[in-house]
């Protein structure tokens, strides 16, 4: 195995790591209006997620400067092509983030209303452009032959990049629903049962249209790994609904957990090597070679990771241990 094999691996691995562990906090906030009937109730809501959303995105962060430092063609390409969609979904973290702090300033109904809604809104249009984005990626978009996207922002816009984001919508939102039913109690558990059940459907007929779709739109299923991993991703999505309408929560949310990550997992076997495919000429496809930095950029990359990324995950790890318990009215603070 080279370097630029194991970059990809490890950057797959970032991106599988984001998904499942921003998932549900973007489920969690688009449940908020929802699930919290009160001030108390919201309050609970987001504390459920408070002390670890931040260290959560800290995975898309370190994905975007692997990209950069890695495949710096990938990364330029990329944010050229897609630059008002990444754009809209910085936004949406923004709001999404000055929400969380800004939310408890103030007593007034209509601040913290106005704040909530703020979370309800940035966590909905990150939940659904990451899907339309991903989408983009696996069926090919008009990169030419100097890896320059040469379309415009509704080039990414078709009903199968929208369909896209409802699947990762609806996924992200059964997450976060099961992630709720570990971390509070009483009615809003009952609640957020409620929710994952309706939604668990949902999810598992958009997701198997999307499986439909992207046979017939990309060449995913080409691959093998790539067609297990959406069949593994498949028979977790059944599981979770099942587990779910048996309020087996532990178990629901571990399927959960595995829908994302193998469907995360899938299109990136389905890409390899290429990291950008051009629907305008395979060949004129970004790869893992022509996209890369120098062999030795890579080297000292590598020495770097190995020595400071088991650090950060053993402090991540740590962090959930010491939050682990569910939160009730009486650890609600401001």
């Amino acid at each position: 195995m080279d370097l630029n094999i194991l970059w990809f691996i490890l950057i797959s691995v970032l991106f599988i790591g984001f998904f499942f562990l921003e998932g549900f906090d973007y489920g969690v906030g688009i449940l908020l209006p929802f699930m919290g009937k009160n001030d108390t109730e919201r309050r609970i809501v987001i504390n459920t997620i408070g002390p670890v959303w931040d260290g959560n995105e800290v995975w898309l962060i370190t994905a975007g400067g692997a990209i950069f430092a890695a495949f710096p063609n990938w990364y330029a390409t990329l944010f050229s092509g897609f630059y008002l969609a990444l754009f809209f979904i910085l936004v949406a973290l923004i709001l999404r983030g000055v929400a969380f702090e800004f939310r408890s300033s103030d007593r007034s109904p209509r601040w913290r209303s106005a704040w909530d809604g703020g979370i309800f809104v940035g966590s909905l249009l990150s939940a659904i452009l990451w899907g339309v984005a991903v989408t983009n990626i696996l069926r090919g978009v008009p990169i030419n032959g100097e890896m320059q996207y040469v379309g415009t922002f509704f080039d990414l816009l078709s009903p199968y990049t929208l369909l896209g984001g409802v699947t990762t919508l609806l996924l992200f939102t059964v997450h976060g629903a099961l992630y709720l039913t570990l971390k509070t109690e009483g009615e809003m558990v009952r609640r957020a049962w409620g929710i994952a059940k309706a939604v668990s459907v949902a999810a598992l007929v958009v997701l198997v249209l999307l499986a439909a779709m992207t046979y017939l739109q990309t060449d995913l299923f080409l691959s093998t790994p790539a067609t297990l991993g959406i069949l593994v991703c498949a028979l977790a999505m059944i599981l979770t609904v099942l587990f779910t309408y048996k309020k087996a929560a532990g178990k629901a949310f571990i399927a959960s957990s595995l829908t994302i990550a193998s469907l995360v997992l899938s299109v990136f076997l389905g890409l390899f090597p290429r990291v950008m495919v051009s629907s305008l000429n395979p060949e004129w496809s970004l790869n893992i070679y022509n996209a890369s930095s120098s062999p030795y950029t890579l080297k000292i990359m590598t020495i770097v990771a190995l020595t400071l990324v088991p650090i950060v995950l053993a402090y991540q790890i740590w962090t959930y241990w010491v939050f682990r318990k569910r939160v009730t009215a009486k650890d609600v603070h401001y």
